[in-house]
């Protein structure tokens, strides 16, 4: 990090040790130059060094209202002081009904019933056994089969491992769990590059289902699970028509559809869900991220009510669902929860974010053509801005521009050489421009 002309705020800052092992981290590369945030509010984060950074990633996808809002810190605060904790084991709390309601209201019609977990990978996990337990439930225990997709993310549990489409995050963990197939990624670069939204071509690509089910007896397929749009594989936005054909498939052959919107969910294409964005009704829904606005853990699988109802079939004294976890639905959590929603809704985010997504888009491809720039992905507050591998180096690009970023006060994500782009939905048009101006400025210095 650049050392900044003003005094460290926080002198200890950096002195960061060695028994933290972060996430997704080169461990020896961060101790010797740790990125260190001591404070948010809005739109930025505030370093150590006193810098103001603007977050163009909200968080890690998650902070869609911005940071520290008010309405959510009070609500956490008196939470705590209330109801610290109470288990969801036969008991609960009101404030879990009330976000259940809340969620049910703005999901897709039909979606009438909600599950807690603690993040987005365990609503994966817990939407795959909810899958399975529900042709179970049917009758038909010999539907385990799960379908994913080429360059999907479904979290790091087993299952969404398993489902998962990127090979570098399953290498050291397996053997995974059998009976998985995956999807091709629907995508051509030659045909589909530079696309503004969607691209117009590619709905084909969902008939690769019904070619794997003439390989996989459809009889043993429990669901298919995809991102609406692919987030952390890349921002590869669907073709049109493609999930409507991915839908009509699995209607036909009785296999639930899951939607992944762990990243998707609360507002980031303009509506509360991408299932209604994109006109596409799933029978599963994963949500995290923005359900609290990242101030507290939490996530939740969203279900349709024919789902639900097929395990309310046996005496009324049996657990229907043999599985939990000690956090769902924590009181923290469902105040931030319900807080958030409230603060969606005042600041009407949701509509905002549509209304301002065009001027995203035309900031993100006026990036066209310069250097080592080969792709511009974008719908809704997602884009990426794809990079050509140096010779040898994969990543470094890609790394390096953002870094460069950061010293210039713009937060962005280097996924190898992608340029991952989700800022906070109150993002204004000016600050659009600078983390434009910022990546531009960044791609010009490296080789």
């Amino acid at each position: 990090m650049t050392a900044s002309p003003q005094t460290n705020l926080h002198p200890r800052a950096n002195d960061v040790g060695d028994s933290y092992w972060l996430p997704f981290t080169a461990m020896r590369q961060f101790r010797s130059n740790p990125m260190m945030f001591v404070g948010a509010e809005g739109m930025h984060y505030l370093a150590a060094d006193g810098r103001r950074v603007l977050d163009a990633m909200a968080g890690l996808w998650c902070v869609n209202a911005g940071h520290a809002q008010p309405r959510i810190v009070d609500a956490i605060r008196e939470a705590a002081g209330r109801l610290d904790f109470v288990s969801s084991f036969k008991m609960s709390h009101p404030a879990a009904f009330e976000l259940a309601g809340r969620l049910t209201g703005i999901a897709p019609e039909g979606f009438d019933h909600v599950f807690f977990t603690n993040s987005g990978s365990e609503a994966v996990d817990s939407a795959l056994k909810i899958a399975r337990a529900y042709h179970r439930a049917r009758g038909e225990s010999g539907r385990t089969k799960l379908i994913g997709r080429a360059k999907g993310y479904h979290g790091m549990g087993f299952g969404g491992l398993s489902v998962g489409g990127i090979g570098r995050h399953k290498r050291d963990f397996g053997p995974l769990l059998p009976d998985v197939a995956h999807l091709s990624l629907p995508y051509d670069h030659p045909s589909m590059g530079f696309s503004r939204g969607r691209p117009e071509t590619g709905a084909q690509y969902a008939d690769e289902l019904q070619s794997l089910l003439q390989i996989h007896d459809p009889a043993t397929v429990a669901a298919v699970i995809v991102e609406p749009v692919i987030g952390s594989g890349g921002v590869y936005p669907p073709p049109v028509q493609y999930l409507e054909r991915l839908r009509a498939i699995c209607s036909r052959h009785g296999i639930l559809l899951i939607f992944d919107e762990v990243i998707t969910g609360f507002g980031r294409l303009g509506r509360p869900f991408a299932a209604q964005a994109l006109n596409v009704a799933p029978d599963i829904i994963t949500c995290a991220k923005g359900m609290t606005n990242g101030a507290v853990p939490m996530g939740g699988v969203l279900l349709r009510d024919f789902v639900f109802e097929a395990f309310m079939a046996g005496p009324p004294e049996a657990i229907e669902l043999f599985h939990g976890y000690t956090y769902s639905g924590h009181p923290l959590a469902c105040a931030a929860g319900l807080a958030a929603l409230d603060v969606y809704e005042e600041l009407g985010l949701f509509e905002r974010t549509a209304a301002i997504a065009p001027t995203w888009e035309a900031a993100l491809h006026s990036l066209r053509g310069e250097p080592h720039v080969v792709d511009i992905r974008n719908i809704g507050l997602l884009g990426v801005v794809e990079l050509s591998p140096r010779s040898g180096e994969p990543g470094v690009r890609g790394g390096l521009c953002a870094q460069s970023c950061y010293e210039d006060g713009a937060l962005v994500r280097a996924s190898g050489d992608l340029i991952v782009l989700s800022p906070p939905l109150i993002i204004e048009e000016g600050q659009i421009e600078q983390v434009a101006v910022s990546v531009r400025s960044a791609l010009r210095q490296i080789d």
